[in-house]
């Protein structure tokens, strides 16, 4: 089946938000705050008082996020108001500006974004109105099933942060009067992404070498839902941001500006792209799910909200990172945790499995959805 496809631009205005820094907010306040990648806190008062879509301008640059109340949205992102609901359902076009991947229009510039004139040159399919609502429901049920899984897993990650506070302490305070050091002092590596014309979107190619970037980086994984890749001959021409299985990959741009994960085993050769660090512990040292776990512990992130520099798009730079001093506990309570660790893995391990690839299955759903063969 063919259908008609239409600009977003024809379809729906999209407004920016409007800033909000967080010591201006009112957390006491029922409505939701939305920043480029979803709801960063709470207000007293909102922008947005229907239901929208948010896309991400600045940060997590194409995210799309669903406010079925609206809500206050700040100046990273857009929001967006149809021009006739009689002519595209706003869950319809949720899934379909999902499916358009805005993250590949980003403008690759020193603070790279989503220019609005790219977002209305987007098109989408546009079946009749009640196919429209078939889709979502049936995209509806099917990501639900997703969110079970998540759900899953942030309960796993909230127990290892329960069992690196009972084990270490809180790192901000160290109550168990751990020695401290700087992260340089217990890396063997320590290095930021290649920036400029030395890695490009216009470098990326269909198969090769992982590249790994700020939207593959979460909270205490590796996400596999955007992959990029370069070509092996300009890979071996960055050897300085060669990663490999072990090492700590750190986000200091989006929410949270501070994240870690570490690469897994299976990925053999990566390369990690600017904002995203390279951490590579020097085993005498740290553990690498010591560092991880660390630099992921809310107390630390708040802490490290000092360092941020930016008033759009705040990072923390290599520099300032450099200047964070860490507890360092023995190597045998490290490979304590390590083992913990290990043990949730092999649980998220079996949950994903018996999920059956189910992120693959939804993106073979929803690409039947928008062609026609649902």
């Amino acid at each position: 089946m063919s259908w008609s496809t239409v600009r977003v631009q024809d379809i729906a205005v999209a407004h920016y938000g409007k800033a909000l820094k967080k010591e201006h907010r009112d957390e006491r306040g029922s409505y939701s705050v939305f920043g480029s990648s979803g709801q960063v806190g709470k207000h007293s008062e909102r922008v947005v008082d229907f239901p929208t879509l948010i896309i991400g301008r600045k940060g997590s640059v194409g995210e799309v996020v669903w406010a079925p109340d609206g809500g206050w949205v700040i100046d990273t992102a857009f929001y967006l108001q149809l021009h006739d609901q009689e002519i595209i359902d706003l869950r319809y076009l949720f899934y379909a500006l999902k499916r358009a991947n805005l993250a590949e229009k980003t403008i690759t510039t020193s603070i790279p974004g989503l220019n609005r004139d790219d977002l209305y040159s987007t098109r989408i399919p546009l079946p009749p109105l009640p196919e429209q609502k078939r889709i979502a429901a049936i995209l509806d049920k099917a990501d639900a099933i997703r969110r079970k899984r998540q759900q899953a897993i942030q309960l796993a990650d909230d127990f290892l942060r329960a069992v690196f506070l009972d084990m270490f302490g809180d790192p901000v305070t160290n109550p168990k009067g751990w020695p401290r050091a700087a992260l340089p002092d217990v890396a063997e590596k320590f290095t930021d992404g290649p920036f400029g014309s030395n890695l490009k979107s216009s470098h990326y190619v269909e198969e090769g070498v992982r590249v790994i970037r700020l939207q593959n980086i979460g909270v205490g994984s590796l996400l596999d839902d955007d992959l990029a890749f370069i070509s092996e001959e300009h890979y071996q021409s960055l050897p300085r941001n060669h990663c490999q299985p072990g090492d700590v990959i750190v986000g200091t741009l989006g929410d949270p500006n501070l994240r870690a994960c570490i690469i897994p085993e299976g990925l053999s050769a990566a390369l990690n792209k600017a904002d995203c660090l390279l951490f590579r512990p020097s085993d005498d040292k740290v553990l690498a799910e010591y560092i991880c776990w660390l630099l992921n512990n809310p107390s630390l992130v708040e802490s490290a909200a000092g360092l941020v520099r930016g008033q759009t798009r705040g990072r923390i730079s290599l520099g300032r990172l450099k200047e964070l001093e860490i507890p360092i506990p023995s190597l045998s309570e490290q490979e304590r945790f390590r083992s913990v660790v290990r043990k949730l893995l092999d649980v998220q391990v079996k949950i994903n499995s018996s999920c059956g690839g189910f992120s693959d299955a939804f993106s073979s759903l929803s690409q039947k959805a928008f062609s026609g063969q649902l």
